[in-house]
């Protein structure tokens, strides 16, 4: 890690760790700001939660600045194939909505919604299941799985990530509580049966 001179009157590993968050330019590149940056390996940086050790540090000649080997923890987030993840929904198109998981958005294609045909309602900006009425939102939230990604830390903007709801399990949480209920319903007509067919028995 480099720390530049006028640096050099601080406590070292506050300094340290302050670059290692928030960094500098230095010659037209960054040196730290780890924090918010996207790795292909790592994934995003989240947080730089330790500092567990700062070695001594090497001035290079022409420089003037100290360059010390650190060891540090970090708080990242990678989303992996196939992982189930909760999410919020941020923007309504007409190919599908946006969803923010965590640090990073993805796509829901409208194809991957539900085995509904959906139709896009500009008006309300929601994607409208034209059989089930089940409607997608801006602020719903959402289970789904991630069936592709592409991270590209040089433009994280062209990073891609797409996920899947048709799935059992999957969906937008009330939806999810719906299906719920459903299945508990036949449950209590069974133990409503049982009781009677018990009430029977006792008067006979």
């Amino acid at each position: 890690m480099r720390v530049p001179p006028h640096r050099f009157g601080e406590p070292l590993e506050k300094a340290v760790e302050e670059i290692l968050k928030v960094g500098y330019e230095y010659k037209g590149r960054t040196e730290g700001g780890y924090e918010g940056k996207l790795d292909k390996e790592l994934g995003i940086v989240l947080a730089i939660t330790e500092i567990r050790k700062v070695d001594d540090g090497s001035v290079i000649p022409g420089d003037g600045a100290a360059y010390h080997n650190t060891v540090f923890e970090a708080l990242v987030f990678k989303p992996e194939l196939q992982e189930i993840l909760d999410g919020e929904v941020v923007e309504i198109v007409e190919f599908g909505a946006f969803v923010r998981f965590g640090p990073l958005d993805g796509l829901i294609h409208v194809s991957q919604l539900t085995d509904d045909y959906i139709v896009y309602d500009k008006k309300r900006m929601a994607l409208v299941g034209k059989e089930s009425s089940k409607a997608l939102e801006v602020g719903n939230r959402v289970r789904a799985r991630a069936v592709a990604i592409s991270l590209n830390p040089e433009r994280s903007k062209e990073s891609k990530i797409n996920f899947t709801m048709r799935q059992p399990g999957l969906g937008r949480f009330e939806w999810l509580e719906e299906e719920r209920q459903g299945k508990k319903a036949p449950r209590k007509k069974e133990e409503g049966k049982e009781k009677k067919a018990k009430a029977k028995g006792a008067a006979a």
